[in-house]
C-alpha cells in the first residue's frame, strides 16, 4: 500500500487539520463535544475502507471488462464495534462475476489491514521549536 505521511495539527477544541501531501481536510466531533467542522476520526476510517473497497471492485471489473455500471458502498459501525460494509453492484453481471467482485471487496488493502488487527506503535517525537534568538 503506497502512503504519504499524514500530519495532524490542532485547531480549536477538538477540530483537527489533516494534511496528506497537497490535500487538506478537517476532522472533528459533533456538537456539543466538538464544533462539527468535519467527519469524526471513526468516520474517516470508514471512508477509507469504503473508498478502498469501491476502488478494488472497480479495478477488477475494468480489468476483465465486466459490465459493472456502478458500485455503491455504505460502511457503518455495528453492534459490539463491528464494521458493517454493504456493497451494491449495479450492472448486467453474471452470478460468478458478482461473486468475484464481492470477494475483491474483502481483499482491498484497508480491509485486510483492519481485519488482521494491525499493530500500532506509538513513538514519541521530539518536535523542536525554531530558534528565533538569531533572527
Amino acid at each position: 500500500m503506497t502512503t504519504r505521511i499524514v500530519t495532524v495539527a490542532e485547531g480549536g477544541r477538538l477540530t483537527r487539520s489533516v494534511s496528506i501531501g497537497t490535500h487538506h481536510l478537517i476532522a472533528d466531533e459533533p456538537e456539543p463535544i466538538g464544533a462539527d467542522e468535519g467527519p469524526t476520526p471513526g468516520e474517516l476510517l470508514l471512508a477509507a475502507l469504503g473508498s478502498c473497497t469501491s476502488m478494488a471492485v472497480r479495478a477488477l471489473a475494468d480489468r476483465h471488462d465486466w459490465p459493472l455500471e456502478r458500485i455503491d458502498v455504505a460502511v457503518r459501525f455495528g453492534q459490539q464495534g463491528h464494521i458493517v460494509k454493504n456493497v451494491g453492484l449495479i450492472g448486467d453481471l453474471e452470478p460468478a462475476q458478482r461473486e468475484q467482485l464481492l470477494a475483491a471487496a474483502g481483499r482491498c488493502p484497508v480491509h485486510r489491514l483492519l481485519a488482521r488487527e494491525a499493530k500500532i506503535l506509538t513513538v514519541p517525537a521530539l518536535l523542536a521549536e525554531p530558534d528565533v534568538s538569531h533572527v
